[in-house]
């Protein structure tokens, strides 16, 4: 035990004080802010560039009231000319393209002949939008001609707002499914990603030490099993303080915001507001980057956060001890693509399970049987935990988890004190599968 401690501190002490975790520790969550703030900008300032769109309307059924100018698009009226004309002008000109309405027997034979010229492929909302434009006005041509009255339609048209709760008396809200939606996405694919990062680092030094010999002296006095455990918990244990630290400035980051958008942050001094609180602070909400921060604010946010941190030391447990038996049985980093690649499937997969199953039923039989799976879970439980989860399912869930490890590293013990020493061979499936029952 006392030589396990010892490289446990010795793996911790090397990885904390690399200058590439430190620099990474402070610069990531300001980086990650940083690029939404960047692709927020970017979005905004793409929406405020104006197009203009020249317009001929040879079916004379539009109007300028028709094409009224929005925040991106500028309209201009070519009706008059022929349409050659009309564009060979948008041609030679800075307009970004010319809509052409001709003239048919039918509403629907003008439907299917409009045309967009454009000198560039144009741009996807735009086209959405100008088609969106194009059906409200020919729907109602097409509902005067059939004699329909469309002020009295329009007047029977009710909108409905279905309000969410649950039997027990929860309330909730569809922003605030969304928000859920955004968060289990966001955690399940942080964990992805650290897993293989923090793993492939035990992978990476088990190879390291192995190439330059410096294995064959420290084993001359620990276990191999201790050897790699060790560093298995040095790097976790690395890797649980790298994000204790970012979770401390994002709190710091978080108070700022809240006195930036103007809320007062001694109000959620209790992390589960009702909702009812909520609705009185939409209130008063003067920006959606409020009516947002409000919403978050109503997660068991830190139940998130220790679910996170849980997740990740299983997965973590579990993944790195097969790194680790890859590291031993290779001489080189290019060697470990073909065991790599089986290993990071399970992983993607609970993230394509999240995109598909739980997002869409976070308490279907789908997204609990891939919680349960070790292999998976510490991915797809994760995306469920905002949606709420019974206590009994997180807990079968790490129990199997658990288990899995505790067998995972029993066999990659095998594999590591064999491989370990072998040196100029690339080994096979066979041949790893043979020093498992050694």
């Amino acid at each position: 035990m006392h030589k396990l401690k010892l490289i446990i501190k010795r793996e911790f002490i090397a990885k904390v004080r690399n200058k590439t975790f430190l620099v990474m520790t402070i610069l990531t969550p300001l980086i990650i802010i940083g690029m939404g703030a960047l692709i927020g900008y970017l979005t905004k300032l793409n929406q405020e560039d104006i197009k203009v769109v020249a317009y001929l309307d040879e079916s004379h059924l539009f109007t300028e009231t028709d094409f009224k100018d929005s925040g991106s698009i500028h309209y201009i009226d070519f009706s008059q000319d022929d349409f050659e004309v009309a564009k060979s002008k948008v041609d030679i000109s800075d307009y970004y393209g010319l809509l052409y309405i001709p003239k048919k027997d039918s509403i629907s034979e003008i439907a299917k002949n409009i045309q967009f010229y454009s000198k560039k492929s144009p741009n996807i909302i735009l086209v959405t939008n100008l088609e969106q434009l194009i059906e409200k006005r020919l729907q109602e041509v097409r509902m005067e001609q059939l004699g329909i009255n469309i002020e009295r339609l329009n007047s029977s048209k009710v909108t409905a707002s279905i309000q969410l709760s649950t039997f027990a008396g929860k309330k909730s809200s569809k922003l605030i499914n969304s928000i859920k939606s955004g968060i289990g996405l966001t955690a399940g694919y942080m964990i992805m990603i650290f897993i293989i990062i923090y793993g492939a680092m035990v992978m990476r030094s088990v190879i390291e030490e192995k190439t330059s010999r410096i294995i064959e002296v420290i084993i001359s006095s620990v276990k191999p099993f201790e050897l790699m455990m060790g560093k298995i918990i040095g790097t976790a244990l690395a890797g649980l303080l790298q994000f204790a630290i970012w979770g401390v400035l994002l709190i710091v980051i978080g108070v700022m915001a809240s006195s930036i958008l103007g809320i007062e942050t001694t109000s959620f001094e209790n992390v589960n507001i009702s909702v009812e609180q909520v609705e009185g602070m939409k209130e008063v909400a003067q920006s959606d980057a409020q009516l947002i921060l409000l919403e978050i604010l109503k997660l068991p946010l830190v139940t998130i956060f220790l679910a996170f941190i849980v997740y990740f030391t299983g997965g973590y447990l579990l993944y790195s001890s097969i790194y680790a038996a890859i590291g031993s049985a290779v001489d080189n980093e290019t060697d470990t693509q073909q065991f790599v690649i089986p290993v990071m499937i399970p992983l993607m997969l609970g993230v394509y399970v999240g995109f598909a199953s739980v997002i869409g039923d976070p308490h279907g039989s789908v997204s609990i049987v891939f919680s349960m799976i070790p292999l998976t879970s510490p991915v797809v439980m994760l995306m469920r935990i905002p949606f709420g989860v019974p206590w009994w399912e997180i807990v079968i869930s790490l129990v199997l988890l658990l288990a899995t490890f505790l067998i995972t590293v029993w066999f990659a013990a095998k594999i590591y004190r064999i491989g370990i020493l072998m040196y100029g061979k690339k080994p096979t499936y066979k041949e790893i599968f043979k020093w498992m029952k050694y």
